[in-house]
């Protein structure tokens, strides 16, 4: 039988897709037509998410945007054929039910999900049931909004799902003793590292369990993307620490040239939700548009050079790892999601 899923990390070698870092989304579609698919992209009206949109509607895809900043998002995407906006909020578990139900009843099939919102080096936040905030968004929000939307994603009998990650995983495994810094110190890093994980974890464990349906999983490393706000809130003492930013607060030039713009930025999630180099494999954790190779601890990292931010952690598609991050989240969420 062949192996095809990604438990343990059994598929993270590059496959030389033929493109690179600096591939754009619109280098990775040329050629497929999304006429009469529907995709849902979460955040998909800044950054690379709007970006993102922009690909998939040229490419022929209807598309919907939950967005919890309704108006910014109706400014954004002013013009656009073929893209409809939805409130929700991913810190909401009432919002995203909300959202599903109405999407549900208006469609039968979804083709491509991707959960692309997120948020990043914030203070400590909680959602109305206790958890950070970086987890809660990035990672519960996403689980529910799939789950609800499962039967979906099995009528379209080839649809994906793309989890927006980050070289970030790297920074901290999932803490499973204490996920929402009840017993441990705040550190911002360490949350959003922790919720880049359970991205990656939830993608593998999702594709294990959904291929028998014809539902594939994915996650993904955008790269070190300039003209985004993710970092909006970040201090500039995080990045001075890192080497990338003067003691001025100002990006380092050599620094910056080395930086994906917003087009090369949403290229691996159009790619992860759209190629058919990828029929037939998923769990993969994906980045400059090809499957990323496992980080054993041979690959440098320097992050004043954003080429050196590659591979991924065993931690992360590890598949005990997987499935006792499933399973805690249905506990915390109280979100049961029957793959059937």
């Amino acid at each position: 039988m062949k192996l095809n899923d990604n438990y343990n990390g059994a598929l993270q070698q590059p496959l030389h897709s033929g493109f690179d870092i600096a591939s754009t989304a619109r280098d990775v579609i040329k050629g497929i037509d999304l006429n009469g698919k529907t995709a849902i992209v979460t955040g998909g009206y800044a950054g690379i998410g709007l970006e993102t949109v922009k690909t998939l509607v040229a490419a022929g895809a209807k598309v919907i945007i939950p967005a919890r900043d309704s108006n910014k998002a109706a400014n954004n995407l002013a013009g656009m054929n073929n893209v409809t906006i939805e409130q929700m909020d991913l810190m909401d578990a009432k919002s995203i039910t909300a959202f599903a139900g109405r999407f549900m009843a208006a469609n039968d099939a979804l083709h491509i999900l991707i959960n692309n919102a997120g948020i990043m080096w914030v203070p400590l936040l909680r959602d109305k049931d206790g958890n950070e905030s970086q987890l809660s968004t990035n990672h519960f929000g996403h689980f529910q909004l799939t789950a609800e939307l499962w039967p979906a994603l099995k009528e379209a009998n080839g649809a994906r799902v793309i989890n927006v990650s980050s070289f970030g995983h790297q920074i901290a495994p999932f803490n499973f003793e204490d996920p929402n810094f009840i017993h441990r110190p705040y550190e911002t890093l360490q949350g959003y590292g922790q919720s880049k994980t359970a991205n990656n974890l939830f993608a593998v464990e999702l594709d294990y369990r959904g291929k028998e349906f014809n539902v594939r999983a994915f996650s993904v490393h955008p790269g070190a993307v300039i003209g985004t706000d993710l970092a909006r809130v970040a201090p500039v003492t995080l990045f001075q620490q890192m080497g990338t930013h003067d003691q001025n607060g100002n990006l380092f030039p050599d620094v910056a040239a080395k930086l994906k713009n917003v087009a090369q930025g949403a290229a691996t999630s159009v790619w992860c939700a759209t190629s058919p180099q990828l029929n037939g494999i998923g769990g993969v954790y994906c980045e400059n548009s090809d499957v990323a190779e496992l980080d054993k601890g041979n690959i440098e990292h320097h992050y004043n050079d954003p080429s050196s931010l590659r591979g991924v952690q065993p931690y992360s598609v590890d598949a005990e790892n997987a499935q006792k991050l499933w399973a805690l989240t249905e506990e915390m969420t109280a979100v049961l999601f029957p793959v059937n």
